[in-house]
C-alpha cells in the first residue's frame, strides 16, 4: 500500500465539531487526535480515508491559529521530507517567505512552514503521520 506524503491540512474555528462531521458524513476515521491547550481545541489531528481496498488518504485538521493562518485561509498543505533545516534553507534561497523557522513539534518531527509566491502557505515536517501510533 502506497502513502501520500503530500497531505492537505485544514484549520477549523470549532476542529473537534469539524472532526466529528468529517467523520460522520464523509467517512473519515481518526488515527491521531492531539488536544490543544485552550479546552476546545486540537493542536494536531490526523483523520484517515480509505473507501477502496489498497487506497488510504488522509487529511490532517487543527484549530485556526490567527498568527499563522490570518491572512492565508485555513487550508494548508504539509509535506513529508526527510532534511527540513535543509529544505528550509533551499526554499529560503529561492525566495519563499518563511513564515516559522524549523522546529521541533510536541507530536513529533521537526516542522517549518512558508507562503508560496500567492501567500498559500506549504508546511515541511519529518513528522510521518503513516507510522504515528493510534490514539484518539
Amino acid at each position: 500500500m502506497k502513502r501520500a506524503t503530500v497531505i492537505p491540512t485544514i484549520r477549523y474555528r470549532d476542529a473537534p465539531a469539524a472532526i466529528d462531521w468529517l467523520c460522520g458524513a464523509l467517512g473519515f476515521t481518526r488515527q491521531l487526535v492531539v488536544p490543544g491547550e485552550q479546552e476546545g481545541t486540537i493542536t494536531h489531528a490526523q483523520l484517515r480515508f480509505a473507501e477502496r481496498e489498497g487506497d488510504l488518504g488522509m487529511v490532517m485538521v487543527g484549530s485556526r491559529r490567527d498568527d499563522l493562518f490570518s491572512e492565508a485561509g485555513p487550508s494548508s498543505i504539509f509535506v513529508i521530507v526527510d532534511d527540513v533545516d535543509g529544505h528550509c534553507a533551499k526554499a529560503r534561497a529561492a525566495g519563499a517567505k518563511i513564515c516559522m523557522e524549523p522546529e521541533d513539534q510536541g507530536y513529533g518531527g521537526r516542522l517549518y512552514s512558508c507562503r508560496d509566491l500567492e501567500d498559500n502557505i506549504w508546511s515541511f515536517g519529518s513528522y510521518d503521520p503513516w507510522a504515528a501510533p493510534d490514539q484518539v
